[in-house]
């Protein structure tokens, strides 16, 4: 392998292009607002080899949260402090692909963070909740954290029960429990970047594939970036109904009623977590 491969030759990776596309569409839709939101996404040595070589280290990074299960695992993942709408200019700078080393205390840069930079302050985060899904489902690779904001703004108008929370969601969008029927996890008020919030949020991930930070944003994880995003989006397009609904004069004068729900979930072959509706 030419460990000299131009630059034009790394851009053209399918896993690069992802990251462009999905950033630019988060900051479009108002999800990610300067350095705000990071991803991490989950490479098959065989995806990364064809573009890079993977003993061509370009500096090592130690952390002090080991993460022995994902010891050898390759991610592309987003820089600390970069802003989401620059991804797309400028990928060799706000994107670094990664891999683990063997004994999951340190990480090797590879490819990006061009400037000197880092991963994402959520890497504890983000490394935890992979680990904990993959043990749910294989193909969990993507692990995407965004300030979505309909879903933030509910964190002040709506109690933060995550039953009662979940099905609120489920009732304003007739798709809500097709596409989320394990709900959605909620942490208290926590101060992001740190391991705690990192344990607390994998705790979380093990039971959904949406965990709420009130106040501050949404972590979502999936088997594509697009299934990823559309996960979060439905949640989404659900609190923006609510938080609608929640203004008007009138009230609200009828819901998705629970036998509905229940209907639902069966003629799509989903299970909703229990305890949630009433039938």
């Amino acid at each position: 392998m030419n460990k000299t491969m131009g630059k034009q030759e790394m851009l053209t990776a399918p896993f690069v292009h992802e990251m462009m596309e999905a950033t630019y569409n988060m900051w479009g839709v108002g999800w990610d607002e300067r350095n705000g939101g990071n991803i991490s996404y989950l490479l098959k040595e065989e995806e990364v080899t064809p573009y890079l070589d993977p003993h061509h280290v370009l500096r090592t990074l130690e952390f002090d949260f080991p993460v022995q299960a994902l010891a050898n695992h390759y991610f592309i993942v987003t820089g600390s402090g970069k802003y989401f709408k620059n991804v797309k200019s400028n990928p060799e700078e706000n994107l670094g692909v990664i891999r683990v080393n063997n004994t999951g205390t340190a990480i090797d840069v590879l490819w990006g963070f061009s400037d000197g930079g880092k991963p994402t302050s959520e890497l504890p985060a983000h490394f935890l909740s992979h680990i904990v899904r993959l043990e749910q489902d294989e193909n969990h690779r993507i692990i995407i954290h965004n300030h979505a904001t309909n879903i933030l703004a509910m964190t002040f108008t709506h109690g933060l029960n995550e039953k009662s929370f979940t099905k609120t969601l489920w009732q304003m969008c007739t798709e809500c429990i097709v596409v989320f029927p394990d709900g959605v996890g909620i942490l208290p008020w926590m101060v992001p970047g740190t391991n705690l919030i990192g344990e607390k949020t994998a705790e979380k991930m093990s039971k959904t594939r949406l965990v709420i930070w009130p106040h501050h944003g949404i972590f979502g994880a999936g088997t594509t970036m697009d299934e990823t995003f559309g996960l979060i989006e439905t949640a989404e397009k659900a609190a923006q109904i609510y938080t609608i609904i929640s203004s008007h004069q009138g009230g609200v004068k009828q819901v998705i009623t629970d036998q509905q729900l229940a209907d639902l979930a069966e003629a799509f072959g989903v299970i909703p977590v229990e305890g949630i509706l009433e039938v």
